[in-house]
């Protein structure tokens, strides 16, 4: 054993037990474990990060933990992200054996209690197996997007699956109230290859020993009880992880802060904050429709455009006389601090892609949305902020600029927004009640802690 390895196994043998923590490498999955990672640390574990050198946390950002890289083939980043079913599928090959070979030589420099895997990272249970470790997954989408990718068999089996154009609008009576459209998918026409996907990931998660889950009791109490009911195993609904507030989160992207010191000019309640994730790519005509919706919308608003956000092109254009127009009341920035931008007095919406995180966030400060899915659980999620929670309105059938601008009207100006934001502040009192003393989640994790130490 080389020195640096002595060193570091008398500093593991210093510390708390030892966790292995190993998220899917995409911006939404990363930062809820990294959020995990600084909760769990804080309450006296030792953890070590087992990370992909494809989008890969900068160490020197999270000090408080150990860095274990694994060989993953190096996908070039943006063919990679454009076809994230084939990124994911290649993941859960090539990572195997490296993921292997770093877990065995940490069980050489000292023990570990447990491994927490991202779910879509199935090939870890295996690895868990052959060293007789423990392996609790974790979920960075809702405990009801998890519930219906579990029924795909049924699905299949009545004809949902695959989505066909005539049967979309119907309703899937087994899954209420999500209609056929709304149903998970990532975009590709190998549905095969998905349905597998999905199918490994399930039968790998009743295998594990626990469920992690970035949700609270309050927002999916319905969901929680069939999961409980169908999975034999221990949930935890430890969220809103962001809101413990005791590290940084992993994000892949340069934050723009300037955008704060904007909204502290700003009425209260009078941005629109628009957002569609780290991976949603537009073409040349949403992009347009878009902005002339928020143009047309004489609304102020925070519109993030990250770099790469537009079809075939990495620098973004927008089009001509928009930024004339709209001068006086936007904001365009590359990426944004969204948690504290959504927790901004001035913010009174959010036309969001619906992806966990930012419906989390969202709910979480009391913001009401403005909803256009586009892949995975995005459509589940909008579906249940517009028709369970009734914090929101949906965007359907495309981008188109009139729809736009009647949607942020409606939410931001009329009475059926102004009654979706005092929904809004409902959830967000629950949200806050959750991670307080005997709250649902602050119970759920003092279970989960007590849970892993029994192992």
């Amino acid at each position: 054993m080389t020195m640096a390895r002595e060193e570091e196994k008398q500093e593991f043998q210093g510390r708390g037990p030892r966790l292995v923590l190993f998220p899917c490498p995409l911006e939404g999955h990363l930062n809820p474990m990294l959020y995990l990672a600084y909760l769990l640390h804080s309450k006296g574990f030792s953890i070590s990060i087992v990370h992909t050198k494809f989008n890969s946390p900068i160490p020197s950002n999270h000090q408080d933990f150990h860095f274990v890289p694994i060989d993953d083939g190096s996908p070039e980043k943006q063919a990679a992200t454009e076809d994230l079913m084939g990124l994911i599928k290649a993941l859960n090959v090539i990572c195997a054996q490296p993921f292997h070979d770093r877990v065995a030589e940490m069980l050489a420099e000292g023990p570990i209690t447990c491994l927490i895997s991202d779910a879509l990272l199935h090939f870890t249970q295996a690895v868990a197996d052959r060293f007789q470790l423990p392996r609790i997954i974790f979920r960075t989408s809702s405990i009801t997007s998890f519930l219906t990718c579990a029924a795909f068999p049924v699905l299949r089996q009545k004809g949902y699956l695959p989505i066909r154009d005539p049967q979309s609008e119907a309703m899937v009576s087994e899954l209420p109230p999500l209609r056929v459209k709304d149903l998970p998918n990532i975009g590709t026409d190998k549905v095969d290859s998905l349905y597998q996907l999905v199918s490994n990931m399930i039968n790998e998660t009743k295998t594990c020993v626990g469920v992690i889950s970035n949700s609270f009791d309050y927002l999916e109490t319905t969901s929680l009880v069939k999961i409980r009911q169908e999975f034999n195993m221990p949930i935890f609904p430890i969220g809103p992880l962001h809101k413990y507030s005791l590290g940084s989160s992993g994000t892949l992207l340069t934050q723009d802060r300037s955008c704060m010191t904007w909204l502290q000019q700003q009425a209260p309640d009078s941005v629109i904050y628009v957002s569609l994730g780290s991976l949603v790519v537009l073409n040349e005509r949403e992009l347009a429709e878009m902005a002339w919706g928020l143009a047309n919308s004489m609304q102020s608003f925070l519109w993030v455009v990250r770099p790469g956000s537009v079809l075939g092109s990495e620098e973004v254009e927008l089009p001509k006389g928009f930024e004339e127009t709209t001068m006086e009341r936007g904001r365009i920035v590359h990426w944004a601090p969204q948690p504290e931008v959504l927790a901004h007095s001035a913010v009174g919406g959010f036309l969001t892609h619906c992806g966990w995180n930012s419906t989390v966030e969202s709910v979480s400060e009391g913001v009401p949305m403005l909803c256009w899915p586009c892949f995975g659980d995005q459509r589940v999620n909008a579906r249940f902020v517009s028709h369970v929670w009734k914090i929101g309105l949906p965007l359907e059938n495309g981008l188109n600029r009139t729809k736009i601008e009647k949607g942020i009207r409606r939410l931001m100006m009329d009475r059926e927004g102004k009654e979706m934001r005092e929904r809004a502040k409902i959830l967000k009192a629950e949200a806050g009640n959750c991670l307080k003393n005997g709250g649902s989640s602050f119970e759920a994790l003092h279970s989960l802690v007590s849970h892993i130490l029994s192992l």
